[in-house]
């Protein structure tokens, strides 16, 4: 299984849980590179651009997949699908997780750390990086439906 590079980001309201999970990531054998868009423990971020950023690097190809924590995980998610050609999504159990990457394609996972549990973070993660999006599934009609309606504005 080919190793993923990440890039992840959070506001303050997420950067707790994205501490812990940067450091899983960096000790996982699935993960090549992982790269912080922040906060820091002394910053105070907006969410839009910690999301913008992370969409941004997914779409620049300089990452794989995106990880994103905040309060609840939802204003991550918008900001980082505001950014053309990717895919984001709040999940928070584990069928959900599998489905974002198998049957949706999404590059990135937004976490909402006043709405789960650490422990529960640490496995959704886990999980996400064992999943790989198949070009052949019955899925992959309906994801193209999505980047086409993205590149040209009608289905």
């Amino acid at each position: 299984m080919d190793r993923l590079r990440i890039v992840i980001g959070s506001d303050d309201a997420g950067f707790d849980y994205k501490e812990i999970l940067k450091k899983d990531l960096l000790a996982s054998d699935l993960v090549e590179s992982v790269t912080d868009v922040g906060v820091d423990v002394n910053s105070h971020t907006p969410y839009p651009r910690v999301g913008v950023a992370v969409g941004e690097a997914i779409a620049a190809g300089e990452a794989d997949r995106g990880l994103l924590v905040c309060g609840t995980g939802m204003g991550v998610a918008m900001a980082a699908g505001k950014v053309k050609g990717v895919r984001a999504s709040v999940a928070h159990d584990s069928f959900s997780v599998e489905r974002l990457v198998l049957s949706n394609n999404a590059q990135v996972l937004a976490l909402g750390q006043r709405v789960i549990g650490a422990e529960l973070a640490r496995r959704l993660v886990r999980e996400w990086l064992t999943y790989r999006f198949d070009e052949n599934s019955a899925s992959a009609e309906k994801v193209a439906v999505l980047d086409t309606y993205e590149s040209t504005g009608s289905c």
